[in-house]
C-alpha cells in the first residue's frame, strides 16, 4: 500500500471520528449493546473461573485421596475401619508424634436454609480425624474453638457461614434425630473445605448409623514425588480394592463437568446477545454512511480510492467495539470479581460455596469479542461505501 493511501486512510478517518457527535443516539445505542455482551459473557465465565479456582487451591499433589475400587467420588465409596489402618501404615504416608497424617472420612448430606433465598439446600457435613487439619495446609479457626472429639459439635467452613443460614457460633442445629451445636469457624484459604461443616467421624457414624465404615482416606505422603509408589503399594495389595488419586488430580476431574456446562452456557448466551449487539452495530454504521453518501461521493471524484473508503467505516466499527468492550470490562470487574455465590458441585450433589473470578484472561477475551462484534457491524456498511457509484452519490441531498 503507497504512502498516498495510508495518507487518504488518515484523513478519511479523522474526519469521520470527528463527525461521530453527530449519530450520537445511534452510536450510543450500539456502544450499550456490546457492552452488554461483555458483561454477561465476562460474568458467566467468572462462574466457571471462580469454580475452577476453588477446586484448584483445594487440592495438593502431596496428599492423597483413597476410595473404593470403581467409585468416582466420595459419595459412591466405602471402606472398612481395617482398609483404613492398612492405607495409613504405608510407608509412603508422613508421620508426626500422633502417628500417620491420614484422616479416614465420612461424607453426609444435610440440609441448610439459604440466607438469599431461604429455601433448603444441601450442605456437606464432613466426619474427619483426628490429623484432618495437617492435611490442609491453610486451615485454621477464626472464631469460636475446634469441636471436641466424642460429642455432637460441629465446625463451620466460612463459605458456608455465610451462605446458609443458623451456622453461627454457638447455635443449634438438629440433623437426623441428633442435635448439634457449631463451636467454632475455619478457614482454609477459600479451598472447597470451606463450603462444608466437619464434626469427628466417629460421632457422625453413630448418628447415621454407619457402624464403622467411612468413604474417603486422605493421607499426606512423605513427598508429592512418593504418590505412584503410594498409588502402586496400595493397587497391588491384596487386602484392598481401591482407587488412588493426589488431591489436585480429584478435584481437577469434578470440576470438568460444571466448568463445561458453564462455558457452554456462557458461550451460547454471548453468541444470542451478540448477534443483537451487531445488528445494532450495523444500524449505526449504515447510518454513519447513508449520512455521508454524497461526502464519500465527492472524496471518491477527487481521487480518494475505495480501500481508504472501507478503512474508515471500519476504523469506526472498531473503535466502538472498543470502547464498548472497555466498558464492559469495567463494569464487569466491579459488579461480579469476588462476589460470593453457591452452586451445585454434581459430583457430590451438594452446594459449593465460591466467589466470581474474573481474570485477566477473561477480561481480555471479552475484548476480543467485542472488537469482533464491531468488525462484523462495519463489514457490509463498509462494502456498500466502497461501491457506491460516484454519480448516484453526488445526487444525495
Amino acid at each position: 500500500m503507497s504512502d498516498n493511501s495510508f495518507a487518504q486512510i488518515g484523513a478519511i478517518t479523522s474526519m469521520n471520528l470527528r463527525n461521530m457527535s453527530q449519530r450520537a443516539a445511534s452510536t450510543i445505542v450500539a456502544l450499550i449493546g456490546i457492552a452488554g455482551v461483555v458483561t454477561v459473557l465476562i460474568g458467566v465465565l467468572s462462574i466457571a473461573e471462580g469454580f475452577r479456582a476453588v477446586l484448584e487451591i483445594s487440592g495438593s499433589d502431596q496428599v492423597a485421596i483413597v476410595l473404593r475400587n470403581g467409585a468416582t467420588d466420595e459419595m459412591g465409596s466405602g471402606l472398612t475401619q481395617e482398609q483404613t489402618r492398612v492405607i495409613a501404615d504405608a510407608k509412603q504416608a508422613a508421620r508426626d508424634e500422633q502417628g500417620p497424617l491420614a484422616s479416614p472420612e465420612l461424607y453426609v448430606v444435610v440440609n441448610v436454609p439459604l440466607v438469599s433465598t431461604g429455601t433448603e439446600a444441601n450442605v456437606p457435613l464432613r466426619g474427619v480425624g483426628q490429623q484432618a487439619a495437617k492435611l490442609r495446609g491453610n486451615f485454621k479457626i477464626v472464631e469460636g474453638v475446634d469441636f471436641t472429639p466424642g460429642k455432637f459439635e460441629v465446625v463451620v467452613g466460612r463459605g458456608a457461614s455465610t451462605q446458609f443460614s443458623g451456622l453461627k457460633v454457638g447455635s443449634q442445629l438438629r440433623w437426623g434425630t441428633t442435635n448439634w451445636t457449631v463451636t467454632g469457624i475455619f478457614e482454609d484459604r477459600g479451598s472447597v473445605a470451606e463450603s462444608e461443616i466437619w464434626t469427628d467421624a466417629s460421632v457422625l457414624q453413630g448418628a447415621y448409623n454407619r457402624g464403622n465404615s467411612y468413604q474417603s482416606m486422605r493421607v499426606k505422603l512423605t513427598s508429592a514425588s512418593e504418590m505412584q509408589a503410594f498409588k502402586d503399594a496400595l493397587t497391588s495389595d491384596p487386602r484392598l480394592n481401591v482407587r488412588v488419586f493426589s488431591e489436585k488430580q480429584y478435584y481437577e476431574e469434578q470440576s470438568k463437568i460444571l466448568v463445561t456446562l458453564v462455558k457452554t452456557i456462557g458461550t451460547a448466551i454471548a453468541v444470542l446477545m451478540g448477534l443483537g449487539a451487531v445488528f445494532a452495530a450495523l444500524n449505526t454504521m449504515y447510518s454513519a454512511v447513508s449520512s455521508r453518501m454524497r461526502e464519500i461521493a465527492t472524496l471518491r471524484a477527487l481521487g480518494f480510492g475505495a480501500a481508504p473508503v472501507v478503512t474508515s467505516v471500519l476504523a469506526e466499527a472498531l473503535l466502538i467495539g472498543l470502547v464498548g468492550g472497555a466498558v464492559g470490562m469495567f463494569v464487569s470487574y466491579f459488579a461480579f470479581n469476588g462476589m460470593r455465590a453457591t452452586t451445585m458441585n454434581f459430583a457430590t450433589f451438594s452446594q459449593l460455596s465460591f466467589a466470581f473470578t474474573v481474570t485477566p484472561q477473561l477480561l481480555i477475551q471479552g475484548l476480543v469479542w467485542a472488537l469482533v462484534l464491531g468488525l462484523i457491524g462495519g463489514l457490509l456498511p463498509s462494502w456498500r461505501a466502497a461501491r457506491l457509484p460516484i454519480t448516484t452519490g453526488l445526487r444525495e441531498l
